[in-house]
């Protein structure tokens, strides 16, 4: 089975295991998605959802948040993993789209890049779930099941998203994304799973004898 047969292979098992992925973070408008996934660095998505409500209750907006001092903002999100820089990074941005956006999130990929704390991936999930572009964000754990499956040969993340959106259609990108995270929460997951144990790598290489190691991004 060559790299392409491969992608259709995994493309037709997560379409049919999970038809219509539900975003994992909870938000209700594009700014409360951002400072979720900004929060969900070093962090699950449970601890961000337990955190965010009592965030949110007091800023659904970056103009709201600017109202709330930052060790407040701390003091919200303080059980999220580096907290102290997050909730600076959550006060910058927010000052940021109110002085440079008149309060909304831009939706343009380098004007979000250049927000405190929003890197490429966290770039690439707003644009994909808010607005609805097709993007391809990899973190970590899709960049291990890209290597497991034969997608990419796994340098680092940048290499793998570049390899994923050649392998597959654009339009089917923004599930993709949702579908192989879930997959590797369920079934494919750093420990359960070496490359031989998971439907889809079994069905990948059925020959596959000695357990494969993920080079880290």
């Amino acid at each position: 089975m060559n790299k392409s047969q491969r992608a259709q292979l995994v493309h037709q098992r997560l379409a049919e295991l999970y038809p219509d992925p539900p975003v994992p973070l909870n938000h209700s408008n594009p700014f409360t998605l951002l400072v979720a996934v900004l929060l969900s660095a070093q962090c699950t998505d449970e601890r961000v959802n337990k955190v965010t409500p009592a965030l949110f209750r007091r800023a659904r907006s970056a103009a709201a948040m600017t109202k709330i001092p930052q060790p407040e903002i701390l003091e919200l999100i303080r059980s999220c993993g580096l907290a102290p820089q997050k909730a600076k990074a959550i006060a910058g941005l927010s000052q940021i789209l109110v002085d440079e956006h008149r309060g909304k999130v831009p939706a343009d990929i380098e004007a979000l890049e250049r927000l405190p704390g929003v890197g490429h991936k966290t770039a690439s999930v707003v644009m994909a779930q808010a607005f609805g572009v097709p993007a391809f964000p990899v973190d970590t754990h899709i960049h291990r099941l890209a290597q497991r499956w034969g997608l990419t040969n796994g340098k680092n993340v940048k290499q793998t998203e570049a390899d994923l959106k050649k392998l597959f259609p654009e339009d089917s990108w923004n599930d993709l994304h949702l579908q192989i995270i879930f997959y590797g929460r369920e079934h494919c997951t750093a420990r359960r799973c070496d490359g031989r144990v998971c439907d889809i790598c079994r069905s990948c290489y059925p020959n596959r004898r000695k357990p494969f190691v993920a080079k880290k991004p």
